[in-house]
């Protein structure tokens, strides 16, 4: 009986999601997916394949170009096929998204697996996220984002916290389970303000020690526990820079995998020009500084491999077009311009 009520139950709802826009029928079927562990087992059939290693992600090189290719699940068992225990690593995959023909997105890590075996085998390398992320085609690169995170979370994530017993990932990876407590636990993201202080005609950018040569961003900063995004960012730029928010705006957010899975909430906040001198703080920052318009422009230009000069200097560069904090820095140049 409960197998003809589920059977029932898919082909209402697939009759009713027919009546929506593509969005909305993706979301519901993706869904479903996550709550149907044996509708998840069969798309797992039909999906594709985003494989990483260690979290680091497959592509391959064609030109000047690198792709991120979507094996079937055909290819995933040939490969496979080559190791011990092939059927078991089907079921340590991910739900990730799915394309506007419902077709399932999964992704994969094979870290205890020989890389150069599968590398040869595709033709191509595993990379690491930060380099992936930046080379990528600009539609590929959330996705990549939001499949590390999610492996990364589980890898972290197999023991129960309360009792130290193993937990069940199910077939979506949408949760754990821990069977001896009854606990069940779901993937979570930390909330990081992103904040790019302005005095009016100039705007602030720093950077840390760990920065590559030049490189200068938005100051940010994790919310601490019961904080507002306002309060976070009024306290993060009084500690790193010294400096009081008058007012501040909200831009957009973006899901970012590093350190390891953040939502970055962009703001603009505004100092008083009267009351703008730095008093950095060096145990977060290497160096603060105020840009004018004409500097920022032409750093948008600049590449990292562009910024080293003759004397062993670096002029300064920005972060690339896939980061937050570079449309903070075109949001402003707008407002500047207009």
């Amino acid at each position: 009986m409960a197998v003809v009520y589920q059977a029932l139950h898919r082909r209402v709802s697939s009759l009713v999601c027919r009546l929506h826009s593509t969005y909305v029928r993706k979301m519901r079927y993706l869904n479903q997916l996550k709550e149907d562990d044996s509708l998840c087992r069969q798309a797992q059939t039909s999906g594709t394949f985003y494989l990483f290693h260690n979290l680091s992600p497959f592509l391959q090189k064609a030109g000047k170009k690198y792709l991120v290719p979507q094996l079937s699940a055909a290819e995933m068992k040939q490969i496979l096929e080559q190791f011990q225990e092939a059927e078991q690593w089907m079921e340590k995959s991910v739900l990730i998204g799915c394309s506007d023909e419902h077709r399932p997105h999964f992704a994969l890590d094979l870290g205890a697996l020989d890389k150069s075996v599968i590398e040869s085998e595709l033709q191509g390398s595993f990379t690491d996220l930060r380099k992936a992320l930046f080379v990528v085609d600009g539609k590929d690169s959330p996705l990549l984002a939001s499949a590390q995170s999610l492996l990364r979370w589980h890898d972290s994530h197999q023991y129960c916290s309360k009792t130290g017993q193993p937990t069940q990932k199910n077939p979506a990876g949408s949760k754990r389970v821990c069977h001896a407590s009854g606990v069940t636990y779901y993937p979570q993201m930390s909330p990081v303000v992103i904040t790019l202080v302005s005095d009016g005609s100039r705007c602030l950018l720093a950077r840390q020690p760990a920065f590559p040569p030049g490189m200068y961003t938005a100051l940010s900063g994790f919310c601490d526990m019961g904080e507002s995004v306002e309060e976070t960012v009024r306290r993060e730029v009084a500690e790193e820079v010294g400096l009081e928010v008058e007012s501040l705006r909200y831009s957009a957010s973006q899901h970012w995998p590093f350190p390891s899975s953040s939502l970055m909430i962009a703001c603009h906040a505004l100092v008083g020009a009267q009351r703008a001198e730095i008093s950095m703080d060096s145990m977060e920052l290497e160096e603060a500084r105020w840009f004018g318009l004409e500097e920022i422009v032409e750093g948008l230009k600049r590449e990292p491999r562009s910024s080293k000069q003759d004397d062993g200097s670096f002029l300064p560069w920005f972060p690339p077009k896939q980061a937050i904090a570079h449309q903070l820095i075109c949001e402003w140049v707008q407002q500047q311009s207009a």
